[in-house]
């Protein structure tokens, strides 16, 4: 049996956008879209802005998403089927558009188990463009970190993708692992029938034959 989300919301009394947020989180749950919801308003406990990192309301929590501001009924259902199918890339997305990239950073540094739904993001060719440069600088930080190695694997598999773009990228990548374990999948690369994947690949391979 599914069992339904849970929601928890902040606001304050003199909240603009609050009542309207509350309004449809209450109506979710008459209707058994969301099996539960706590609401706090912060003038009455203020220490815990500073425990969640609430920066405005109303703020909204609903299973591993954090939202702020405005939301439609609407809005709020797709992000309630999101918690159920921990659509984890399509949250990143939403935050690094919003110019939020420092929290997706520190979601990864939390839980590091969303690192692949990142990644996955260079796949999405159809995504946001802020989103793919977004998770392009993310990735560029982790550059020789172990989690970036540990996701040599996926690496390699998004390297033989049908689009030169996403192969171009997963090279990149692969090369900012410092990882000798990556040279076979970036050599794979050097007869890519893209010209941009091929100096990719070169120059990926020099980078880690200089740590040699």
């Amino acid at each position: 049996m599914k069992i339904p989300a849970k929601a928890l919301l902040f606001i304050t009394s003199h909240c603009q956008h609050c009542p309207g947020v509350m309004q449809s989180l209450t109506d979710l749950v008459k209707s058994g879209e969301l099996g539960q919801l706590e609401i706090i308003n912060l003038q009455q406990s203020p220490e815990l802005a500073q425990q969640y990192n609430i920066k405005s309301v109303p703020w909204l929590k609903i299973g591993a998403f954090e939202l702020t501001g405005l939301r439609s009924k609407s809005d709020i259902q797709q992000w309630i089927k999101r918690s159920s199918d921990n659509a984890m890339g399509e949250y990143f997305v939403e935050l690094m558009t919003s110019g939020e990239i420092n929290k997706v950073q520190q979601i990864i540094e939390k839980q590091p188990e969303t690192f692949p739904a990142l990644l996955n993001l260079i796949a999405e060719t159809d995504s946001n463009l802020s989103a793919r440069i977004g998770a392009g600088a993310i990735i560029e930080e982790l550059a020789g970190s172990d989690l970036l190695k540990q996701h040599i694997p996926l690496l390699a598999e998004l390297s033989q993708h049908p689009v030169a773009s996403v192969r171009n990228d997963a090279c990149y990548y692969l090369g900012l692992s410092n990882d000798t374990s990556a040279k076979p999948y970036i050599e794979a690369l050097l007869n890519d029938k893209d010209m941009d994947v091929k100096e990719t690949a070169i120059e990926a391979l020099e980078e880690i034959s200089c740590l040699k």
